[in-house]
């Protein structure tokens, strides 16, 4: 992806004190925070009390497209190679049986469905085309 830059000088210079304080050793948790938002790494929700909308009910595998039935009936296809399969089994991640899709990219096209357990991930998704 190509970035043509900041072309407002203020606005470039807001990003690059904010940029260089923010990395500093001993900058605050709130800055570090903001920064793994930019960049991806931000504070992961807690997954244990999920809408809906959010909580995985199926997933099935086509070819390279998943197609992933949520529990409101909606579903959402991603390209093999933008859906992550990942566990998070501390106080925060999902119950069991009760995978979360958490959007991740920019465009939307991309996100990560997190499971209680390793184990869980072979019994949801089904081959069906």
């Amino acid at each position: 992806m190509t970035f043509a830059g900041i072309k407002d000088a203020q606005q470039r210079a807001y990003l690059l004190a904010f940029l260089k304080e923010a990395t500093q050793p001993g900058a605050s948790t709130a800055q570090q925070g903001q920064m793994g938002g930019m960049m991806g790494g931000g504070r992961v929700p807690n997954l244990k009390h999920l809408d809906a909308e959010n909580r995985v009910q199926a997933i099935s595998y086509c070819k390279d497209t998943y197609t992933i039935t949520m529990a409101n009936g909606q579903t959402r296809k991603f390209w093999e190679r933008n859906l992550r399969l990942k566990t998070d089994a501390s106080d925060d991640g999902p119950e069991r049986n009760a995978p979360a899709l958490v959007k991740a990219g920019m465009a939307g096209d991309r996100a990560d469905v997190i499971f209680a357990d390793p184990s869980e991930i072979v019994s949801f998704i089904v081959n069906k085309c």
